[in-house]
């Protein structure tokens, strides 16, 4: 059955970009309403904009919607990634800034906030988007796919230069808990010299090693280390499965990443959906619903204390 939550949440916390405070409240919603960004600090025009791939606008840095008036939200994905690894399918956000909260810069706040105020069931059949041909983009050395699955399986695959992170590859199928126990405490990561230079352009005004492993010629910033000797390639499967959700409803496919990010899965989406031929929409039965992402957690899945 279809999930939203029990009760409201409140999240405190500060943009990665833009360094200011924001306010984020996670709302109940009714079957079929899908996750919505509302921006309360806007008023005059339509400040709703519905988390969906095809109001994408930016992926540089981030994943970034916005609505035909202007009104954006970025730095969505980990929040996303949260939502759909603990089965809410539907929310509506509130938020009174341009920027979701970066955290720690994992999921992992936001899932324990969700799972400390419950999900509920709205007695409604979950439908998804099941994968019936495999679809891919490449893009230079960047190659994504989605195949046919009965589950959501994330394949993912990273190589950076700097020895701190190297090559890493991991597979995990997302049923059970697993997005929870496996990859919701898993930070996003940057190299020190990116960081310099995006600050001296006015970005990453909020970030430090507080909210992201932060490396620099084969040395890792952060007192505490890697959280996970792989951590870098979770999160990118972390990332992942927030873009993945933007399909508006859960997906039964493989999705297969080398050196992928948010602008190729967010082209691979768009690049399904205008395959009819490579889709179809289904009501989850009981197996299917077994196998999504939120399907059967409990309170030990979170591996830390947040």
């Amino acid at each position: 059955m279809q999930t939203t939550i029990r009760k409201a949440i409140t999240i405190h916390g500060k943009g990665l970009h833009s360094g200011a405070p924001a306010v984020l409240r996670i709302l109940p919603a009714s079957a079929n309403y899908g996750i919505w960004f509302r921006r309360v600090d806007i008023t005059g025009r339509d400040n709703l904009i519905p988390a969906l791939y095809d109001y994408v606008n930016d992926t540089r840095l981030c994943t970034r919607i916005a609505n035909d008036a202007g009104v954006e939200v970025s730095t969505i994905e980990h929040l996303m990634a949260a939502l759909a690894g603990t089965g809410v399918h539907n929310a509506l956000i509130e938020i009174d800034g341009p920027e979701v909260p970066i955290m720690d810069g994992s999921s992992e706040e936001f899932v324990a906030a969700i799972m400390r105020a419950g999900t509920m069931e709205l007695n409604v059949p979950v439908r998804a988007i099941r994968v019936t041909k495999e679809v891919s983009i490449r893009v230079d050395d960047v190659e994504v796919s989605l195949q046919p699955s009965d589950a959501l399986e994330i394949d993912f695959q990273i190589e950076f230069a700097d020895r701190a992170i190297g090559a890493q590859q991991k597979t995990l199928n997302m049923s059970n808990g697993s997005f929870v126990r496996e990859l919701s405490d898993c930070r996003t990561f940057c190299l020190n010299s990116d960081v310099e230079k995006m600050q001296s352009i006015g970005l990453a005004r909020g970030g430090g090693l507080e909210n992201a492993i932060v490396v620099d010629n084969g040395v890792v910033l952060n007192p505490e280390g890697f959280r996970r000797t792989d951590e870098c390639v979770r999160h990118k499967m972390l990332d992942a499965l927030g873009d993945l959700s933007l399909a508006g409803l859960p997906i039964l496919g493989r999705y297969t990443a080398k050196r992928g990010g948010h602008r190729t899965t967010n082209l691979l989406l768009r690049e399904l959906f205008s395959r009819p031929d490579s889709w179809e929409m289904v009501e989850c039965n009981a197996q299917q619903n077994d196998n999504l992402p939120g399907a059967h957690i409990q309170p030990a899945d979170l591996v830390r204390s947040a």
